[in-house]
């Protein structure tokens, strides 16, 4: 199973972007966000069950929005009102349950870049 990630970009405090990450090879029960800042560990970010269940990280609830299409086997977030300490190398994941331990995953997208300028 391929997970392939897209959509980051460089965006104005205030902005948003759109993260897209599209799985071939088979599906995923869960369908999750992580991200990771230089210097810092990978963190969780937003996760959605098959059945449309959603759990996100406190840092961006209210502003990120997370969706799947699963006759596309496709999982996306919306992010408004970026702010700086949102920049951070995205990554979309896909397993069986909700956890926010990376170490959890094993099937990974390879990551894309969102910067948040000031």
């Amino acid at each position: 199973v391929q997970l392939q990630a897209s959509g980051g970009g460089l965006v104005q405090a205030g902005g948003s972007l759109r993260l897209s990450c599209a799985a071939s090879g088979g599906t995923f029960y869960v369908m999750l966000w992580f991200r990771q800042a230089p210097g810092r560990e990978r963190e969780f970010v937003a996760a959605i069950s098959r059945y449309g269940g959603t759990s996100y990280a406190d840092s961006v609830k209210g502003r990120f929005t997370i969706s799947r299409d699963n006759s596309k086997n496709t999982v996306s977030l919306q992010m408004n009102s970026l702010k700086p300490e949102d920049t951070a190398v995205y990554y979309c994941a896909g397993g069986t349950v909700i956890t926010a331990r990376p170490m959890s995953y094993d099937y990974w997208g390879q990551g894309t870049q969102v910067t948040v300028s000031s």
